[in-house]
């Protein structure tokens, strides 16, 4: 603050009967020449004006006048200072007791202003912000204190990167209400923050080498160990205020610039005003619609003649992402919520779409497009929209549930280590998975694989080969195959549900969209690059049109999603596991129709690490059985709260998932890998021998694809129970799980080759059936498919080949089925 005595002084001797009224007739003293001159009326109308009696001042000044500066002259008999107003000197009453000191005051002294209260405030916080950046540290007495904040600003420097993070906590340690202003009014204090970041940075950094002597502006970033709030839960008295929130982001804009001062010039008489602050965040800044520089002999300068002077004006990049909540977060039944951020800076290109993020940021608003009513006014001006400006980013790298497992106390740690030490932990998870449903112990074995996974690989090359499980569950309706992956969804850290009528390839991988403000293109993750880390459930995967599916080749193998649309050349990342369901072609499993009961081609299943066939057998002592266990359950279903003995508590498992996902990556073992070589070798022998003998090709082939599956069962068996190699044991139980999956899909006769007709009559046979069909209906036309099967029949024709015909002719687009599969319609 200014001193409060800056100024000392004595009178002229004035004489002892000079009264209040001639006072103004006698000569200035010489600290009142100094001023601008005046007289008593003056002083004494400036008193009234402060509350005062005429040429009367009490010993506490009102606040207006708080902070001008003083000076001593002696104090009359009645012991009153007078105020010195206007530059004249003031005398209260008859000279006695003039050896007493008194205080006199001017307003004006030597033309300067009062100093402003406010701005010596945020001279004393950013004093105190300095001083925590440039004292906090950190260390012990036995191994040394460190400057935290002010090593990193001289290495971040030195670097050429400008900016510091800092940690609330810190500062909440160091002083709770600098950490207090910072929280409520982040906007202001968040700028004198970076003011003193930059007076520190200009101290630890000199001398700079020649030509760097510029001093640059420090970015800083927040980090806290708080709680975050949802999306939905942030409220209009947060506005204005440091928010923490998670999410997942599902769309990036390109990075543009964006000005922070700017300096415009009028049209008309070329007059130009420099350093505009422009305020940072989405808002921006409106051009004066009038000049007001008045010249001599000129008319006046016409409306909206101001424009922007691009070469004179600093700008920073900047970058709008979109959030949205975390899928396991939202309600269900509800949709999810989107929230804009805005991020300047350094923090531009940090995340991608399909990163799950923790946002720190300034809880803001900005106008809302005003909605046209046809002809009239512009409606809804004082409507808002709701965005965060970003000052620190923490991104889940790991992915996996990382950020849950993050959670996860020492003594629940301790507790899960312990979970999964027990010996029957294999058993215990497939039990716990999903229930409610009786039965499929193998395809609830296969699914705990898929949720904890294999271990990704990284070759020395660069390239990744991928840990995640895909496992595809074909048969008859009726048998839960939705209900498990509804139960996969909510186990899983990180789970997506969709449907595959109701998804597209863009739906799924990712689409290029256009910014309707600007007009320009950006990325919008899908299903799959929301689910990455975590599990994607496809439900009637064979509703699905065969263009959607190729889409997902790439990301079910490579893990990645490569857009290259409108000018943007990207990848995305989508390491997830896929588990799907789909019904068969004729809606339930015929075992007589062989291969053509699946529509999926050999470049998708070949994918799937595991295929489960799924049929609903008719066996009396079963159905009874099953009859039981739906009926205990819709009799217990309002009773019965905890889990049953024996099972994982759902939150308890997921935690589980998450853990050792997160905290152990297995490999092979050495007995294990030559095992497992050895029966991958009689595997393919004995899957080509079969193919030999039934002269037709499998249509679930046996590649390197499927060792590699193997490999990543035996993992995930061995990363339940928390080991660092996966033993002989667990490759035997992979073998296990995989021969009563695919192996056995693909040695049954019911998936025999995707031709089956390998003879030449066959082959005429087959020739003969679609030249008849060709003559039966013409192109544009349509018959019943039940009569064109019976009719051929009757010519003993078997039906399986004239089924043949068909779907040869189907897939070669001559012909299609309508009104649900009843009737035929040729195309070509």
């Amino acid at each position: 603050m200014v001193p409060p005595v800056r100024h000392f002084a004595f009178p002229p001797l004035l004489s002892p009967n000079l009264s209040r009224q001639n006072l103004s007739r006698h000569p200035r003293p010489i600290a009142a020449r100094r001023g601008r001159g005046g007289r008593a009326a003056r002083t004494n109308r400036a008193a009234a004006r402060h509350g005062l009696a005429n040429g009367e001042a009490g010993g506490v000044f009102p606040p207006a006048l708080r902070g001008a500066r003083f000076f001593f002259l002696p104090r009359n008999s009645r012991g009153a200072g007078v105020p010195r107003g206007a530059g004249v000197s003031g005398r209260v009453g008859a000279m006695s007791g003039f050896d007493e000191p008194g205080i006199y005051y001017s307003d004006s002294f030597g033309g300067e202003p009062a100093a402003d209260e406010g701005q010596v405030r945020k001279s004393q916080l950013q004093r105190r912000f300095k001083e925590f950046l440039r004292q906090y540290r950190v260390g012990t007495d036995r191994t040394g204190f460190t400057f935290k904040y002010r090593d990193e600003l001289k290495r971040h420097y030195n670097l050429g990167q400008y900016w510091v993070e800092v940690e609330m906590e810190d500062l909440a340690s160091f002083d709770e209400d600098l950490a207090d202003y910072l929280y409520k009014q982040p906007a202001e204090h968040l700028q004198l923050l970076e003011e003193a970041a930059k007076e520190v940075a200009d101290e630890v950094t000199r001398p700079r080498p020649s030509g760097e002597e510029a001093l640059q502006d420090v970015q800083v970033m927040l980090r806290s160990d708080a709680n975050a709030a949802s999306i939905r839960s942030l409220k209009s008295d947060q506005m204005s205020h440091l928010v923490k929130i998670p999410g997942i982001v599902i769309a990036a804009t390109p990075v543009r610039a964006k000005a922070t001062k700017i300096a415009i010039q009028c049209r008309s008489c070329r007059n130009t005003i420099n350093n505009i602050a422009v305020r940072p965040g989405l808002e921006g800044y409106s051009l004066p619609r009038k000049c007001n520089t008045e010249q001599a002999g000129r008319p006046k300068c016409p409306l909206d003649p101001y424009f922007i002077m691009p070469d004179k004006c600093k700008c920073v990049d900047f970058q709008v992402l979109k959030l949205q909540e975390s899928p396991d977060a939202v309600p269900h039944g509800e949709m999810p919520r989107h929230l804009q951020l805005y991020c300047d800076r350094y923090l531009c290109d940090k995340v991608v779409p399909g990163n799950r993020v923790t946002i720190m940021g300034i809880y803001s608003i900005k106008k809302s497009a005003l909605i046209k009513n046809k002809g009239r006014d512009n409606v809804g001006v004082g409507i808002r929209s709701a965005y965060i400006r970003v000052v620190g980013i923490q991104v889940d790298t790991e992915g996996s549930g990382h950020s849950f497992a993050g959670s996860v106390t020492p003594q629940e740690e301790e507790e899960l280590r312990c979970l999964a030490a027990m010996p029957n932990i294999y058993e215990t998870i497939a039990k716990s998975i999903a229930p409610s449903i009786y039965g499929s112990a193998d395809i609830k074995k296969a699914i705990a694989c898929l949720l904890f996974g294999g271990s990704r690989k990284r070759l020395p090359d660069g390239l990744t080969r991928r840990g995640d499980i895909n496992l595809l569950m074909l048969g008859d309706p009726g048998t839960a195959k939705s209900q498990l992956l509804k139960f996969v969804e909510k186990c899983s850290p990180i789970g997506v549900y969709t449907s595959g009528k109701g998804s597209s390839a863009a739906g799924l991988t990712a689409s290029v969209i256009r910014d309707p403000s600007s007009r320009s293109f950006f990325m919008e993750g899908g299903a799959m690059v929301l689910a990455d880390g975590g599990v994607v459930c496809i439900d009637e995967f064979d509703k699905m049109r065969e263009d959607d599916r190729v889409a997902i080749h790439e990301a079910m193998e490579q893990q990645t999603i490569s857009i290259a649309k409108a000018g943007i050349t990207t990848t995305l990342n989508s390491r997830c596991s896929v588990l799907a369901a789909a019904n068969s072609v004729f809606g339930r499993w015929d075992e007589t129709k062989g291969e053509e009961n699946i529509d999926f081609m050999p470049t998708i299943l070949s994918r799937f690490d595991m295929i489960f066939i799924v049929k609903d057998e008719h066996n009396e002592e079963r159905d009874v059985t099953l009859a039981k266990h739906v009926m205990s359950l819709h009799v217990s279903a309002l009773t019965q709260t905890q889990a049953v003995e024996g099972e994982i508590e759902l939150n308890k498992l997921k935690k589980l998932i998450s853990f050792c996902r997160t905290k152990c990556g297995p490999r092979l073992s050495a007995a294990a890998a030559e095992k497992l070589k050895n029966r991958y070798i009689l595997m393919r022998s004995g899957s080509r021998q079969h193919e030999q003998e039934s002269d037709r090709r499998s249509s679930i082939p046996i590649t390197v694809r499927q060792l590699e599956a193997i490999v990543r069962i035996a993992e995930s068996l061995s990363k339940m129970k928390l080991q660092p190699f996966a033993t002989e044991a667990d490759v035997e139980e992979a073998l296990r799980l995989f021969q009563v999956s695919t192996l056995d899909a693909a040695m049954s006769g019911s998936l025999s080759g995707a031709e089956g007709f390998t003879t030449q009559e066959d082959q005429e046979m087959l020739s003969r059936i679609e030249k008849q069909l060709k003559r039966r209906f013409a192109i544009g036309s349509q018959v019943s498919e039940h009569s064109i099967v019976q009719d051929f029949m009757r010519q003993k024709y078997p039906e399986h080949a004239i089924y043949k015909v068909l779907q040869l002719m189907m897939r070669r687009g001559e012909i299609q089925h309508r009104m649900q599969r009843k009737v035929l319609y040729r195309i070509k």
